[in-house]
């Protein structure tokens, strides 16, 4: 299993029935594909759809149905599609349940850095604050090292998208709650150690006695 299906499959069981759910560019677009549209959860797209569903198949794209990041998507039965206004209105005020982010970095405080690439031009945050301040769940969805560096970390290097503290931290290793306390371990990928991931993460961890393994299965969990 590739590493980027089990950050999305795991992610997938963390959305709930009934929900309104923001997907980010990339890798969280990919949570799509594994949630089907009998179980009841509408992913929104900060460019103007509620409804958005997942990738289309080769040769059925439709070209005026993309994500925030221009990848083509498909609309379940029922989407909607809105301005701008009331797109970043469902954000700021309080009304999606949960987003679903990339990272590049998340610190011991739960912070969370996503957009601004060293070395690389880019055209600024886009919705990526509004989302982190204004939906209830955050989601960080991002690979565990990148290029060998941890971006598990004591302090972030890299300008903070908020200073609110993120939900979960899912990545292709593990499963991390940010806590008062700190973060705690709480998944761990199959065949990955609890060494295996303090090796490759900087910032410290809480352990608190045997770390199962994430549960993958392609399903919602009704909470």
């Amino acid at each position: 299993m590739r590493n980027e299906e089990i950050i999305q499959r795991r992610v997938a069981r963390e959305l709930h029935p009934g929900t309104l759910v923001n997907l980010g560019i990339g890798l969280p677009t990919g949570v799509s594909q594994f949630i089907r549209p009998e179980d009841g959860i509408l992913f929104q797209s900060e460019n103007g759809i509620v409804g958005m569903g997942a990738r289309p198949p080769e040769g059925m794209e439709y070209t005026e149905l993309t994500d925030a990041g221009g990848s083509f998507v498909t609309a379940v039965p029922g989407a909607a599609t809105v301005d701008s206004t009331l797109s970043f209105g469902l954000i700021r005020g309080g009304h999606l349940d949960a987003t679903v982010l990339g990272g590049l970095e998340v610190d011991e405080a739960g912070h969370l850095a996503n957009w601004m690439v060293p070395g690389r031009m880019v055209p600024g945050m886009g919705g990526a604050m509004d989302l982190v301040t204004g939906a209830r769940r955050v989601i960080v969805a991002m690979q565990h090292t990148a290029k060998g560096r941890p971006k598990i970390v004591p302090t972030c290097t890299l300008p903070l998208t908020s200073t609110r503290r993120v939900t979960l931290i899912v990545t292709d290793l593990a499963v991390i709650e940010p806590t008062d306390e700190g973060l705690v371990l709480r998944e761990r990928a199959p065949d990955v150690s609890v060494e295996d991931i303090r090796n490759v993460t900087t910032a410290r961890l809480i352990v608190s006695g045997d770390v199962p393994e994430m549960d993958l299965r392609a399903q919602v969990i009704v909470h």
